[in-house]
């Protein structure tokens, strides 16, 4: 199903601009959380890239461990060669690898010294021959970009084929990006509703002052739903962040009110926010997604890229920089409490019990569960063994 969706006129407001649940099929994945009526028991799908960790954290000739959704992976930065990621166990004594030491192009388990490629197979045992290798450990592709290590946690026959994301502005020089995230205590799907759904700036007044957000329409197809909305602010002064952000110093009067349109696309599993005036290129550019760490996907980290293009005077974003970070990591700061409170809910009542009314969360979370996975007891890490 691809379609269009119109914003309702004031006099309409909320009626002819609710989309019938009964349109076009649903997958076996909707029909769950149909039935179900629980959207946190859908799986990430694994047959994506996703990141798991900054570039900046896995320095030449070291290995860090890191995971996805209970998977635990070994990311290793030969001294010379590109990094590779492995399961998290030696074959052995199933000890992490990455407590390890790297030897060259391999490495070495800190327990009996075993040695596994990039290609995951064991390459040496201290005290055996080299005809009487055991069998090696998971492998999972691996890129580098961005400043982001990624690995594809999925089949691993369909990395090549998978396109790889576009990460917003991060390589613009016309753009500063800030790189930002941390671990939020919440299934990925609270993440995807509350960046989706700008309703919730009554939330975030007392940082950005009064908003009133106006829906414009937006986009429904398979693996994609896009919101656009415009703001009026109809009290408090504008925030010194936001005011970086645009460039300009803005008033509450009607010369500023739905002068910006800012579009967030979920275009499974990343998420993207973009704010621009017209034709003109955006003054802002998010990139951002949230990977599950544990196995029942309860909790999740987040790796975000925040652009913002440069003014004509290119040093004053330079300038102004530690004030934009501390106003939007108070606004993360926000939305990160609001997410795992909703967390507990689900917790405490043992599953789903929201009422959602807005057509285009309605049609995120159908999004979430068609391009997802259901979550069942004897769900086992994916990868390839050698």
């Amino acid at each position: 199903m691809s379609q269009t969706v119109s914003a309702p006129s004031d006099a309409t407001q909320g009626a002819d601009h609710v989309i019938d649940p009964n349109i076009g099929e649903f997958s076996p994945v909707e029909e769950v959380v149909r039935k179900t009526g629980d959207l946190r028991r859908i799986r990430s799908n694994p047959d994506y890239w996703y990141p798991v960790a900054w570039s900046r954290e896995l320095k030449r000739g070291k290995t860090i461990g890191t995971r996805y959704a209970g998977q635990p992976i070994a990311l290793v930065r030969p001294m010379d060669g590109t990094v590779f990621a492995l399961e998290d166990r030696c074959a052995h004594r199933q000890v992490p690898l990455s407590l390890g030491k790297v030897s060259g192009e391999a490495v070495q388990c800190c327990y009996h010294g075993w040695a596994y490629g990039r290609s995951g197979r064991c390459i040496d045992v201290p005290y055996l021959g080299k005809g009487k290798l055991p069998n090696g450990v998971r492998t999972y592709p691996c890129r580098e970009e961005g400043g982001l290590i990624f690995i594809f946690p999925g089949d691993p026959a369909k990395a090549e084929s998978t396109p790889f994301p576009q990460l917003g502005s991060v390589g613009n020089p016309e753009y500063k990006t800030r790189r930002f995230g941390e671990t939020v205590g919440c299934h990925y799907s609270f993440m995807h509703e509350n960046l989706m759904d700008m309703n919730h700036q009554f939330m975030h007044m007392k940082q950005m002052g009064q908003m009133k957000p106006r829906f414009l329409g937006g986009k429904d197809e398979p693996t994609l739903v896009e919101a656009r909305y415009s703001f009026a602010r109809t009290g408090g002064k504008q925030p010194w962040g936001e005011t970086f952000i645009f460039g300009e110093r803005r008033d509450a009067s009607e010369k500023y009110a739905h002068k910006d349109v800012m579009t967030i696309r979920t275009e499974y599993p990343y998420q993207t926010l973009r704010i621009a005036t017209g034709d003109e290129p955006p003054v802002m550019d998010l990139w951002i997604v949230y990977v599950p760490q544990d196995v029942e996907e309860k909790t999740c980290r987040v790796f975000g890229l925040l652009s913002i293009r440069r003014p004509k005077a290119k040093l004053v974003l330079d300038i102004a920089w530690p004030f934009l970070i501390a106003f939007t990591e108070r606004i993360f700061k926000e939305d990160r409490d609001i997410v795992e409170l909703e967390q507990a809910a689900w917790n405490e009542l043992g599953g789903d019990h929201n009422q959602e009314v807005f057509p285009v969360i309605n049609m995120l979370r159908r999004l979430l569960a068609r391009c997802g996975v259901p979550m069942e007891p004897s769900d086992k890490p994916q990868g390839s063994t050698p």
